[in-house]
């Protein structure tokens, strides 16, 4: 189903259900942190035998909340992609339905060339093909312990119309 089918549908399919994603083997909510943040993990939308994933930034954060890997950006980002994985697994999805990840780095002239390698390693992993789409940026993230946070768009067919 293209973008602007998808747009069609959901103009005429009347109000969204949608519902959060949430992991809390792998990370808890942000709700549930020392200093509590107001967000969902992920979103799932239902549209009528297509279900979209709204993954919002995730990063090399525990179960309790805490930042795991303090200062290795190599490790940090393998944990970004295994958290990314838990929250796709709990909705059925896998990472050949992600079709765009946002890429956040602290520090994009040191650590690109490692996020890059990191990345391609997964991905060659899970034997994707083709890639998702996928935008690098740099910014100043929201614990200074953090190194890398990713988000991601899926797609997939549920089946259920």
């Amino acid at each position: 189903m293209t973008i602007p089918e998808v747009l069609e549908e959901i103009s005429h399919a009347g109000a969204i259900s949608k519902k959060p994603i949430s992991a809390p083997a792998a990370l808890n909510e942000a709700y549930h942190y020392a200093r509590p943040s107001s967000f969902s993990r992920g979103l799932r939308l239902d549209l009528g035998g297509m279900a979209i994933l709204l993954i919002s930034g995730t990063a090399s954060v525990g179960p309790n909340g805490e930042t795991l890997h303090v200062g290795d950006f190599r490790a940090q980002t393998r944990r970004t992609f295994q958290n990314i994985t838990d929250l796709l697994a709990v909705e059925g999805a896998t990472w050949h339905d992600v079709v765009r990840t946002t890429c956040y780095l602290r520090d994009i002239d040191r650590d690109y060339v490692v996020f890059n390698e990191e990345r391609t390693a997964f991905y060659k992993g899970q034997e994707l093909d083709p890639l998702p789409a996928s935008t690098g940026i740099q910014a100043k993230l929201c614990r200074p312990d953090l190194l890398v946070e990713i988000e991601a768009i899926v797609m997939f067919r549920t089946g259920k119309e």
